[in-house]
C-alpha cells in the first residue's frame, strides 16, 4: 500500500508538470548547444557586451561577431540633430550631465561616450543616426528605434528625411513602445517595416489588438518572460513576426527556440553570433 501511495504521488506530481506546461507553453529544457538555424541575431546597442553600448566600435563588433542586424536607439538633440544613445540623458554613459534635448551636437561631441566602458575606448565620441547609417547602411540589416517619441514633438519626419535619402529601405525596420508613433511612421513612410516593443502587459493582448498591430507593424517584439507560444502564434496567424529580448532569462534561445521565434537580440554577453555551436546564456 505503502509503494501504491508512492507511485500515485510522483503520477500526481507528474500530472500537475504537464500541466503548467501546458499552461506555460514552454518545458523548461535547457539546450546546451543550438543553432540560430532560421533565426535572425539582433546586436543590441550593438555588440554591447564587448564595446560600449550605441557607439561605433559596438555596432563594429556586431557587423564583425556576424549579426543579422544592428539596433540603435535615437533622440533628438537641442538643434534638431537625430542623436544615438539609448537614455534620454547622458549620464549613465557619458562624462557628461543633462538632457540631450538640451544640447546642442557640438556640445554632445565633446563627451566621452566609451571610457566608463573601460579605458581602451577613452575618447569614444557619440554619433548621430546620419553617421550611422553612412557607415552601415547596405553592409547588415538596420533596426532603429524611436524612443520616448512625446519628448521629440516631429522626430518621426526627421527620421523619414533621412532614410528617403537611400533607395532600398528593404533591410531597415523602425521601432518603438509607441504605438501611436509607429502607426504614424507607416503612414509618413509606408516603404519601411515597423515594429512595435510590447510592455509586459502584452501577455494580455486579444486577438484583436493583434489584428490591429499587425496591420500596419511587420514586428510585434517581446521580452521572452513576458510572451508564450500562443502569442507568437497568434502574431504569426496574422502574417506578423516576432522579435525577442531578454536581460536576465538564460533561456533566452531555448525558448525562442519552443516558442518559434523570428529573432533574437541581445548583447552577445556569452556567445558570438558566427559560433556554429552556440552555448545558452548563464
Amino acid at each position: 500500500m505503502g509503494e501504491w501511495r508512492t507511485k500515485g504521488y510522483w503520477l500526481w506530481i507528474g500530472l500537475v508538470g504537464t500541466c503548467l506546461v501546458l499552461l506555460v507553453g514552454f518545458n523548461g529544457q535547457r539546450l546546451q548547444q543550438v543553432e540560430l538555424n532560421g533565426i535572425m541575431s539582433i546586436a543590441h546597442r550593438g555588440a554591447s557586451s564587448y564595446a560600449p553600448e550605441n557607439t561605433r566600435s559596438a555596432f563594429r563588433k556586431g557587423l564583425d561577431l556576424g549579426a543579422d542586424f544592428l539596433e540603435c536607439d535615437v533622440h533628438l538633440s537641442k538643434d534638431g540633430v537625430l542623436i544615438i544613445m539609448h537614455d534620454e540623458t547622458v549620464d549613465r554613459t557619458t562624462d557628461g550631465k543633462g538632457f540631450i534635448k538640451d544640447m546642442t551636437l557640438e556640445e554632445l561631441k565633446r563627451l566621452d561616450a566609451g571610457r566608463k566602458f573601460g579605458d581602451a575606448f577613452e575618447g569614444e565620441k557619440i554619433i548621430t543616426l546620419d553617421e550611422f547609417l553612412d557607415e552601415f547602411y547596405g553592409k547588415i540589416g538596420l533596426i532603429i528605434e524611436i524612443k520616448k517619441p512625446k519628448l521629440y514633438p516631429g522626430i518621426e519626419e526627421q527620421v523619414v528625411t533621412l532614410l528617403e535619402k537611400y533607395d532600398d529601405l528593404s533591410n531597415i525596420i523602425i521601432q518603438s513602445f509607441d504605438v501611436e508613433s509607429m502607426r504614424k511612421m507607416h503612414a509618413l513612410l509606408p516603404d519601411v517595416q515597423i515594429a512595435v516593443l510590447m510592455k509586459p502587459s502584452a501577455l494580455l493582448l486579444s486577438t484583436k489588438k493583434i489584428e490591429d498591430l499587425t496591420s500596419f507593424a511587420t514586428y510585434i517584439n517581446f521580452n521572452i518572460s513576458y510572451t508564450n507560444k500562443w502569442l507568437v502564434d497568434q502574431v504569426h496567424k496574422y502574417d506578423g513576426k516576432v522579435l525577442v529580448w531578454s536581460k536576465k532569462d538564460h533561456l533566452l534561445i531555448a525558448k525562442s527556440y519552443q516558442y518559434g521565434v523570428d529573432g533574437i537580440i541581445t548583447d552577445f554577453s556569452k556567445w558570438p553570433a558566427n559560433d556554429p555551436n552556440l552555448l545558452v546564456q548563464e
